[in-house]
């Protein structure tokens, strides 16, 4: 089986500022019609019938799917299928996007991963529920997405150290040496503890690259999507 992998960027969509342009988010205050556009064209892009999406609320919650939804997972943080064609969406802008995939056996999922979420377990709860899909933990492949770095993602020295202590790995300094958090290098090293061996790593920060949205770096501002799927 083939999986697919999409991360989107503002560019090509029908929002105005501060939404400009591509935005995908529906929570965040933009006009529901240029939102509804975007995600059309979305869909249309991606050769995709329906997109799954979720109601983000930075916890560990999983819903696997087996069907189109008409509305967004309910209050879920982690989407899991293992039928082909359909699309899972997570949304951020500054937060860790984590696209898991097991080819041979055919089942996918797509992760919201902020700091709560990620100091909580979103991403083992995720894995784990993978495996009841019928995935097997060493033939995950994983695409840590864009987020902000480790330099620009200065926190409080306590907060710091209780993400730490729940997620060895992600203490570092920022780039004016105080206290910060590198979510996507305690992930990696989470996920290399639950036997997922082939990790890849989008190095792009949301807060640096400005083809990209970020919540830290802008305020009110858009989202950006990153999508999984198994070919039909």
């Amino acid at each position: 089986m083939r999986v697919r992998r999409v991360v989107t960027t503002r560019a090509g969509g029908r929002s105005k500022a501060p939404y400009e342009s591509f935005n995908l988010g529906d929570h965040v205050g933009d006009d529901p019609a240029a939102v509804r556009a975007n995600r059309e064209r979305l869909a249309t892009e991606l050769g995709v019938d329906r997109l799954v999406w979720m109601e983000q609320v930075h916890g560990r919650t999983v819903t696997t799917v087996d069907g189109p939804l008409d509305e967004p997972a309910e209050a879920t943080d982690a989407l899991v299928t293992n039928r082909p064609g359909l699309a899972l969406v997570a949304l951020v802008a500054d937060c860790v996007p984590v696209l898991l995939a097991d080819a041979e056996n055919g089942v996918v999922a797509a992760v919201h991963a902020g700091r709560v979420g990620a100091r909580v377990g979103v991403v083992p709860a995720a894995v784990a529920a993978m495996v009841e899909a019928g995935a097997k933990a060493e033939q995950i492949e994983v695409l840590l997405g864009p987020s902000v770095c480790g330099e620009c993602y200065e926190v409080p020295a306590a907060m710091r150290d209780d993400v730490e202590a729940h997620l060895p790995g992600s203490a570092t300094k920022s780039r004016k040496g105080t206290p910060a958090l590198d979510l996507r290098a305690g992930l990696w090293r989470q996920l290399a503890g639950l036997g997922v061996a082939r990790i890849g790593v989008d190095p792009r920060c949301t807060v640096e690259d400005k083809t990209l949205f970020s919540h830290r770096r802008d305020g009110q501002t858009g989202r950006l999507a990153a999508v999984t799927w198994i070919d039909a």
